[in-house]
C-alpha cells in the first residue's frame, strides 16, 4: 500500500461535477449551459425544465456534493494526507474555471481531478479533460501561472465503489414481500448515450459493440449480482438497462429503455424488480426523476412490486476509496511500484487517457491526458 499521508507531488484535490440550479430561476440558465452550441430552442428547454420546477426549481446534486465534499474532507482529516479539497462544476455555481483561478491564487500547482463519472465515455470522462483544458486556457488568458493537472482513474471497479451498492440491493431486497423477494429481478439502471458514443467509449482497441462504457457496466453488474448470490443464496436474473435517454429520435441509443423492461418483466411474469442506478454516484435529478418518479409510475400501473437501491452518495467506504486512489496516483507519479486496487474481470483502468480515448465528434483540446497541451 502507498505511504497512508504522502499524497506528493500532489498539493491539491479538487471534485469536478456537472452542477445543477438551486432555485426556479436557475433552471433555464443551467439549461442554456448544459445545451450551449446544440441550436436547442427555449421551448424545449422549458419542457425539460418541469423536470426540475416539479422539484421547486432545485438538482440535489449541489447539495450531494457539498456532503461527499463533507465526507472527503473528514476522511482526509482522519486518515491523511493533508490535502486540501476544492469543488468546481461544469454547467453552474461554483465554476470550474473561477475555482481553477482560486486553486492556482492559492498557490497549488500540481492538482489532483476526482469526476463524479465512474465510467469511461465521453460525456463522463473527456468532456470533463475539454472543460478542464478551456479552463487552463482561461487563466493563461489572465496570465496566470499554470498548474499541472491529473485526472484520477476510472473508479467503477474499486471496492469502495462497489460495496456500498452491494448493500443497497441487498437492502431493496430484504424490503421487498417475503412472496416475491426470490423471484426478483434486478435492473441495473444507467444513462443512455448514442450508440455510436458508446462504441467509441474507452481505449481505442476497447472500441466496438458499445465500447469501454457498456463492458464495464456489465462487469458492475455482475460483480454485484454475484454478491448477492453469494451472501443471500438466492441466484437473481439481471439485466442493464438504460435511462434519462434525450435528443433526435431517429439516433440510435443504448437500449432498452427501464420503463420498457419493467413492462416487458411484467409481462413475463416476473414478481418484482430492483433497479439498481449503478452509473450515478448520487440521487441527483436523473435519478429522483427517470427512476423515483417515471418508473416508479410505471411499476405501480403494472402491480409490480418495485424497490430502488441506494446509489453510494457519501457514503464513507467512497470517501476512503477516493483517498486511495489520490495515494495510488500519488504513487505511481513517485515511480513506486503499486497494486490499483479493483473487482472484477477488466482489472484498474489507465491512469492516462491515451490518444483516441473518448473521441469528441469535433476534437478539441483536453486536459490530463496523453494528448494534453498542458504537460
Amino acid at each position: 500500500m502507498p505511504d497512508a499521508r504522502d499524497a506528493s507531488p500532489y498539493d491539491a484535490l479538487l471534485l469536478l461535477s456537472f452542477g445543477g440550479p438551486e432555485g426556479p430561476d436557475d433552471v433555464i440558465p443551467f439549461l442554456e449551459n448544459v445545451t450551449r452550441g446544440r441550436g436547442i430552442p427555449t421551448e424545449r428547454l422549458k419542457e425539460v425544465g418541469e423536470h426540475y420546477f416539479r422539484f421547486g426549481g432545485v438538482s440535489p446534486i449541489n447539495d450531494q456534493n457539498r456532503a461527499l465534499l463533507d465526507a472527503l474532507r473528514k476522511d482526509f482529516a482522519e486518515h491523511g494526507p493533508d490535502l486540501p479539497i476544492y469543488w468546481g462544476n461544469r454547467n453552474w455555481a461554483p465554476y470550474l474555471t473561477d475555482t481553477l483561478r482560486e486553486m492556482v491564487t492559492d498557490g497549488h500547482r500540481r492538482i489532483l481531478v476526482l469526476a463524479t463519472s465512474a465510467y469511461a465515455s465521453y460525456s463522463g470522462c473527456r468532456q470533463y479533460r475539454e472543460n478542464l483544458a478551456d479552463s487552463l486556457a482561461a487563466l493563461e488568458a489572465e496570465g496566470l501561472e499554470l498548474p499541472r493537472i491529473d485526472k484520477l482513474r476510472h473508479y467503477f471497479n474499486h471496492p469502495g465503489f462497489l460495496e456500498p451498492m452491494i448493500d443497497g440491493v441487498l437492502r431493496s431486497l430484504a424490503d421487498l414481500p417475503d412472496d416475491v423477494r426470490a423471484g426478483a429481478h434486478i435492473a441495473f439502471s444507467t444513462h443512455s448515450i448514442p450508440t455510436t458514443a458508446a462504441d467509441s467509449s474507452g481505449r481505442v482497441e476497447d472500441h466496438g459493440d458499445g465500447g469501454a462504457y457498456v463492458a464495464e457496466h456489465l462487469d458492475v453488474a455482475k460483480v454485484i449480482a454475484d454478491a448477492v448470490r453469494e451472501r443471500t443464496g438466492v441466484d437473481h436474473p439481471w439485466q442493464l438497462v438504460y435511462q434519462s435517454r434525450s435528443g433526435a429520435p431517429h439516433i440510435p441509443w443504448l437500449e432498452p429503455d427501464i420503463c420498457d423492461h419493467l413492462e416487458e418483466r411484467h409481462a413475463a411474469g416476473v414478481p418484482a424488480v430492483v433497479i439498481a442506478p449503478i452509473g450515478f454516484v448520487s440521487n441527483h435529478m436523473e435519478v429522483l426523476y427517470d427512476l423515483d418518479t417515471e418508473a416508479k409510475d410505471k411499476a405501480a400501473e403494472l402491480g409490480l412490486p418495485m424497490r430502488r437501491s441506494a446509489t453510494v452518495g457519501d457514503d464513507p467506504r467512497f470517501a476512503a476509496a477516493v483517498r486511495d486512489l489520490v495515494l495510488e496516483r500519488a504513487a505511481v507519479e513517485r515511480a513506486e511500484e503499486v497494486t490499483p486496487c479493483a473487482l472484477g474481470a477488466l482489472g484498474a483502468s489507465h491512469n492516462l487517457c491515451p490518444v483516441g480515448c473518448c473521441p469528441s465528434r469535433a476534437p478539441r483540446p483536453a486536459a490530463a491526458g496523453a494528448d494534453s497541451p498542458y504537460a
